[in-house]
């Protein structure tokens, strides 16, 4: 007799069984026990699972966690402050309060005196708190992001064009004649500038042309608006390019019209460039760099600069204008070295202490290295003593990164073990053959991908009679991010830019290895060996190259990368001008599964030739943890009861819980009817599409590229976008769903100008708030004006128009997405979303419940491989049209396949025993009294109902209390 232990995890609860299976036919299969065990989640765990929230428990702690421990670090700050200056007795014991008028800013004004004027150690007391609060941002190169646009540190070009009374044009024209690829960027303000001083010049000539009134319109217009607007008010075109320097030319117009008239062409062309260039200097990193500037040449602190903004204007916002962190400390330095002249108790000791102990002080980042897993090959367990109890480890080297070099050439080979030849004709397929291997290798180890017309056409098989089982070779996306820089660098230096894409990797090596040589730059970063021992392997110039990228992240100063360009310049030889091109990489942060030491190991049994897991074999390992020989089962030693997982030890508490629960449950199992023989667990993986679901999504991605590529196309020419990136697609998609609108807002009805799409005063909108539902798709998605979006906040659509503009809007509001709908304009999903009040919000079981689920059962399994030699995931079968038979995805073992794979035996279950009986009916009475139409359909029906039952347990409870059986079967 065996004993079975079938388990079915779930979410929300455990099914369970336990039965006696039998082996023989003088033996008799039984039912021990069953039961469901519910998982003790959280109202908040429940919801978010349920509603797929992002922010799941999690995601929720830490966002919580990070709160409170900046403002207790903040309060911890405040504290030492007082303290340190309670002691030095600047402090009084009474509450201060606002008084009278204009109180309310007297901190402010206290604190743009302190840096020129004498004040109290008191009033000085409170502007050291002030500064206490805010202290600036300091760069991080790895948290920096795209959209935020790029610390810009250009002061010392900014004070050459000062100095010298050149503007950006001139100082770019000036470094183009002596023979460098100026790519430099300027503030907005230089920018400004050089254009007031071109339309004050022109303006002597063409008064009629250049009014008050076109400079308004012309405000905030990208490149292509303001040609049109020339055109279109005027009947002038903008010079045309065409035969001349595209890089030189328009500076020498620009330099032309500063100083005398030009013709109305080159006129529109100037003021259409210099919009172009405005425009594109925006995002909050820039604005950061460019109040920078401001201060140092209007020789203002930060509350200087804070203070005269609200002398102006009482109402300014002060909150959104961050600035560096350097420039707080130099109005810490100003204003303590000021006050220091007019009282003796500012020592320096007192200021090191108040500046880099209290205030300023960040630590480091901690390291998470410990989080990073172990590799699944090289790990091994031992027994270690933890706070007083002995516990089993698991110890080894770490992954490696993804970006790394051995990892990013590993991949490429394994994937080219993979590749098959197709042979079209005669649909014979093969693998490559070394020759073949090799000439791919050379390619994808600096491009960072092949598509499947590339790949053959290196492997000289054109025309259609052959094919690949890829539809494109993933390549080396480290060495392709850098190799790109390079190209950008010696376009810098003068020399002409290549397309890499469309030149041979042999040629690419060559011709920077050429230029560098001459230049002084370090060739040997070009290349990399992975067969190296591991010291010789790390003191490659390529692997201390990515390695310095990789692991720096910033320093003390107003961009963080000053000791970065320091270490490219004596480390590599490239000069600041050029290592500011290689500051702004930034590698992909996620991790494989091996480790360095592993996959030096397989690489050479791969570059043979071999497979991943001959390769594995050759190399000594087995590649499946699960797989095991007969005779390592037989060796292997089980234990005989579960430990609970440690806290944390997943980084999901939602699954730590359900399988603990599940730990519990088997241990209390253990404890009452011993060990079972097997378990046999429920695999809850989503089911693979069908042939034509598959043919569909290929379909419907290959026309989403498709339109994404149009897009980019248009945001090129027409907004002349210089970075693209993924919410400007998705701004513009948005834009373009409101045309039947007349290009008018959902909500408030705000007409969007074409020139104000890409402006801060329009925003993507989420429908249905993210802290009410996490949904990022399109459908929940469109554009509004930023106030009405700040207006509406947290609440949906449906509620803000009710909210806002009562009834008669809302019905307003629903004929008009009645009208899109009807008109294909919006989908269903949307339109739904768009009329969904709070109430409405659904919460029911949704995808995420499904891939959390796979995620337990997985790890379930590798639990249970712990304590019995036989885990049996199970998989469910369902047929589809044309009789296709789609199987879950499971590791690979002997599955159970459920009795239920036809949709037939389902439904005759269901009309044979009925939904009402099952209140009325026990297992014993079903097993001894309930019959069938037919002997054959009652013995076939109850041994497959039995098996289900062990392989499926929470059928069987569900079943057995009385629930649905429709729901019982899902």
């Amino acid at each position: 007799m065996k004993r079975i232990l079938g388990l079915d995890l779930g979410t929300t609860s455990i099914g369970w069984a336990l039965v006696n299976e039998a082996e023989s036919n003088n033996e008799a299969s039984s039912i021990v026990r069953l039961g469901v065990r519910v998982n003790p989640l959280t109202v908040d765990e429940k919801s978010n699972f349920e509603k797929g929230k992002a922010i799941t428990t999690n995601a929720d702690r830490q966002l919580r966690h990070g709160a409170r421990i900046n403002l207790q670090r903040y309060k911890l700050r405040r504290q030492n402050l007082h303290d340190c200056l309670q002691k030095q007795g600047w402090l009084g014991t009474e509450a201060m309060y606002e008084e009278g008028k204009a109180s309310t800013f007297e901190t402010y004004k206290l604190r743009a005196k302190a840096a020129e004027e004498e004040i109290s150690l008191h009033e000085f007391a409170r502007v050291l708190f002030m500064l206490n609060k805010k202290r600036g941002y300091k760069s991080n190169r790895k948290a920096n992001n795209k959209e935020d646009g790029q610390l810009f540190d250009g002061m010392t070009i900014a004070k050459k064009l000062y100095e010298e009374h050149l503007t950006p044009a001139e100082y770019s024209l000036q470094l183009l004649n002596k023979g460098k690829k100026f790519t430099q960027g300027y503030y907005r303000s230089d920018l400004n500038a050089e254009l007031e001083r071109i339309w004050d010049e022109q303006k002597k000539y063409y008064p009629e042309i250049l009014t008050d009134e076109f400079k308004q319109q012309l405000e905030g217009k990208t490149k292509t608006n303001t040609s049109k607007i020339f055109l279109a008010k005027y009947g002038i075109y903008s010079a045309d390019l065409k035969g001349l320097d595209r890089k030189l030319q328009p500076l020498k117009w620009r330099v032309e019209a500063l100083q005398q008239q030009v013709d109305k062409e080159v006129l529109a062309f100037v003021i259409s460039d210099l919009k172009g260039q405005i425009a594109n200097t925006s995002g909050l990193l820039g604005a950061i760099s460019d109040r920078s500037k401001e201060l140092y040449f209007n020789k203002q602190t930060v509350g200087q600069y804070l203070w005269a903004s609200l002398e102006e204007n009482p109402h300014t916002s002060i909150k959104n204008k961050p600035f560096y962190r350097q420039d707080y400390l130099d109005e810490f330095e100003k204003i303590w070295e000021t006050q220091a002249t007019f009282h003796k108790q500012l020592t320096p000791e007192l200021k090191q202490e108040i500046r880099d102990i209290i205030i300023f002080y960040q630590r480091p980042l901690k390291s998470k290295k410990s989080l990073i897993s172990v590799c699944e090959l090289e790990q091994r367990k031992v027994k270690a003593t933890i706070d007083g109890k002995e516990k089993e480890i698991t110890i080894g080297p770490k992954v490696a990164p993804k970006s790394s070099p051995v990892f990013q050439e590993f991949r490429i080979w394994q994937n080219l073990n993979n590749v098959l030849l197709i042979d079209n004709d005669t649909n014979e397929k093969r693998p490559l053959d070394e020759s073949e291997r090799n000439l791919l290798y050379e390619e994808l180890s600096i491009k960072a991908k092949l598509s499947k017309t590339e790949a053959l056409k290196i492997l000289n098989k054109k025309g259609k009679q052959w094919d690949l089982n890829y539809k494109e070779l993933e390549g080396n996306r480290t060495q392709a991010i850098l190799f790109d820089c390079y190209n950008r660098i010696i376009t810098l230096t003068g020399h002409e830019e290549c397309d890499f894409k469309k030149i041979k990797a042999s040629y690419i090596r060559r011709h920077i290895s050429i230029i560098f040589k001459n230049l002084g730059f370090s060739t040997e970063i070009l290349d990399f060996d992975p067969s190296l021992e591991k010291h010789e392997l790390e003191k490659q110039p390529m692997y201390q190259l990515w390695h310095l990228l990789y692991s720096y992240e910033s320093d003390n100063s107003r961009t963080g990368n000053e000791s970065l360009l320091r270490k490219l310049e004596t480390t590599f030889g490239f000069p600041e001008e050029y290592a500011t091109v290689l500051c702004d990489v930034v590698f992909e942060e996620d991790y494989g599964n091996l480790s360095v030491k592993a996959m030096r190991k397989i690489l050479p049994y791969l570059q043979a030739g071999n497979d991943y897991s001959q390769a594995c074999s050759y190399a000594g390992y087995n590649h499946s943890r699960h797989s095991l020989t007969k005779e390592e089962l037989d060796q292997k030693v089980y234990k005989e009861r579960l430990e609970l997982l440690p806290k944390n030890s997943l980084r999901n508490p939602v699954v730590e819980k359900i399988l603990n629960q599940m730990i519990n449950v088997i241990n209390a199992i253990i404890d009452e009817y011993g060990k079972p023989d097997e378990i046999r667990i429920e695999m809850a993986r989503e089911l693979k599409s069908s042939a034509i679901e598959r043919e569909n999504a290929t379909r419907a991605i290959s026309q989403g590229n498709a339109e994404n590529q149009r897009i980019r196309e248009i945001l090129e020419k027409e907004f002349a976008l210089s970075y693209i990136s993924r919410n400007d697609i998705i701004k513009y998609k948005l834009y373009e769903e409101l045309k039947p609108n007349g290009f008018k807002t959902l909500y408030s009805d705000t007409y969007i100008p074409k020139d104000k799409l890409f402006s801060k005063d329009f925003d993507i909108e989420h429908i249905i708030p993210k802290a009410r539902l996490f949904d990022d798709s399109f459908s929940n998605k469109t554009l509004e004006a930023r106030d009405i979006n700040l207006a509406k906040s947290s609440k949906t659509a449906f509620d803000f128009i009710k909210e806002k503009y009562g009834e008669e809007g809302a019905e307003a509001y629903k004929k008009k997405l009645d009208m899109l709908l009807d008109n294909d304009v919006i989908s269903k999903a949307k339109y739904n979303k768009l009329l969904m009040a709070e109430a409405d919000i659904p919460s029911d079981f949704i995808n995420r419940d499904l891939n959390n689920t796979q995620y337990i059962a997985k790890k379930a399994y590798e639990i249970l491989g712990e304590l019995v030699r036989t885990v049996t995931p199970t998989t469910i079968i369902r047929k589809t049209k044309r009789s296709e038979k789609i199987k879950r995805s499971v590791p690979p073992r002997k599955t159970k396949r459920s009795f239920f794979r036809s949709p037939h035996n389902a439904k005759r279950l269901r009309f044979l025993w009925g939904v009402c009986c099952l209140f009325f009916i026990t297992f014993q009475t079903f097993k001894s009294n309930f019959t069938f139409s037919s002997p054959s359909s009652s013995n076939l029906v109850r041994s497959k109902l039995f098996s289900y039952m062990c392989t499926f347990p929470r059928f069987s409870v569900m079943f057995f209390s009385g629930r649905s059986i429709c729901r019982a079967m899902r």
